[in-house]
């Protein structure tokens, strides 16, 4: 589930400047983490009431799924072009 090399020309397919491609990556990849978070967030306050001196149950390293890293993911919907942006201009700023 590593990031493979890519060609700086796929990344050009989608904006000329390699600036603007990171950060829109990078935006998207802090999206998707906090996605992530509150889902959990809501997994865990479903069922369980923890009191202030409860302790949290570990979690078994078995049982964890392997998941695609957000700045893989990210970066795979740039290259598709699943992502969409627009940049500011001097009045928005």
């Amino acid at each position: 589930m590593a990031i493979k090399p890519i060609s700086l020309r796929e990344l050009e397919k989608q904006t000329e400047d390699i600036y603007e491609a990171v950060v829109v990556m990078s935006q998207r990849a802090r999206q998707i983490v906090k996605d992530e978070l509150a889902q959990q967030a809501f997994k865990d306050a479903e069922g369980v009431e923890i009191g202030v001196l409860d302790e949290v149950p570990d979690e078994n390293p078995e049982q964890l799924e392997e998941r695609e890293k957000p700045t893989t993911q990210s970066l795979e919907e740039f290259l598709h072009g699943e992502l969409q942006w627009h940049s500011l201009d001097e009045s928005e700023r």
